[in-house]
């Protein structure tokens, strides 16, 4: 089965030209088409700026390293999606993300009384008789 992009092409019907279907549109998916799962799990399609494609890569390594097959990477996005929609890849390395902030579990002492994780012996005894009132 061919692509839409492959086959428009060779009708020489541009995809921008079809039904709303913008070359942006169709990039992400022949990104994954072109490179294989490993290599877009590490460097993400993030633009398109006319024919340029931006894409974001994890690190610097990954950026060299994908930067030395862009010739390869190239041909394979026009084997995908058709000639003349993506004419250069520019790599830049993406900004780290912020991960999930992690919830702690509250910290009970041995004891079970939550009043002995208060180091101040004096504070520790007001809030004893605090909570002493507030149960009563």
């Amino acid at each position: 089965m061919e692509r839409a992009g492959r086959i428009l092409s060779k009708l020489g019907i541009k995809a921008v030209e079809v039904a709303g279907v913008k070359t942006y549109h169709l990039a992400p998916g022949a990104w994954t088409a072109a490179v294989g799962k490993t290599i877009s799990a590490h460097a993400r399609p993030v633009f398109l700026e006319g024919t340029r494609l931006i894409v974001e890569t994890d690190d610097a390594l990954w950026q060299g390293q994908l930067a030395a097959l862009r010739p390869a990477i190239l041909a394979q996005l026009e084997k995908v999606l058709g000639a003349g929609h993506i004419a250069a890849i520019e790599f830049r390395v993406a900004p780290p993300r912020r991960q999930p902030a992690r919830v702690e579990a509250p910290r009970v002492p041995a004891s079970g009384d939550e009043a002995d994780l208060i180091k101040d012996p004096v504070m520790r005894r007001v809030y004893r008789r605090a909570r002493r009132k507030a149960t009563a």
